[in-house]
């Protein structure tokens, strides 16, 4: 007998297929595309030092990462923290949301399918641009939004034959 209690997690569940089964993505590819994204960012001379202060256990940030883009990706509600919070403080700004933009393209864009990479960039851009704007508030600045990087943009599906 199905509750009330069971439908929210059904539903999800629902969500969560028809997503992957649009995309390709799972929770492997997920992780590929953390571990792999995260190499990059530490060998990085812009973002890695950033990382190497702040980051002590790296399993356990990858762990939490996987949880936040399956949250992010598949909506699988994995994810429970507060990002903006956890950013608020560090010392980035424009330079860095779009290294990170660029590093995360071209990681999404070498281990993905495109559909998947096509996903994930377009909630990376999301991201970005939130974080910056709420960082950027909390200074007292005010930006404009504004078009990133071109290759840190989704790469857009082919036409279908017409």
């Amino acid at each position: 007998m199905e509750t009330r209690a069971t439908q929210p997690a059904q539903r999800r569940g629902e969500i969560v297929d028809a997503i992957a089964a649009h995309t390709g993505i799972d929770d492997a590819m997920i992780e590929r595309l953390v571990r792999g994204f995260y190499r990059r960012v530490r060998d990085d001379p812009l973002l890695g030092p950033i990382f190497a202060a702040r980051v002590e256990d790296w399993e356990a940030h990858l762990a939490k990462m996987c949880d936040f883009w399956s949250s992010v990706a598949l909506m699988s509600g994995r994810y429970h923290g507060q990002p903006m919070t956890a950013h608020l403080a560090l010392p980035v700004d424009t330079p860095h949301f779009d290294r990170w933009l660029t590093l995360f393209a071209e990681t999404a864009q070498a281990l993905c399918p495109p559909n998947a990479a096509r996903h994930f960039l377009e909630r990376a851009h999301r991201i970005a641009d939130s974080l910056e704007l709420g960082i950027a508030a909390r200074r007292g600045e005010i930006k404009p939004r504004r078009a990133r990087p071109p290759e840190t943009c989704p790469p857009r599906p082919a036409a279908g034959p017409r």
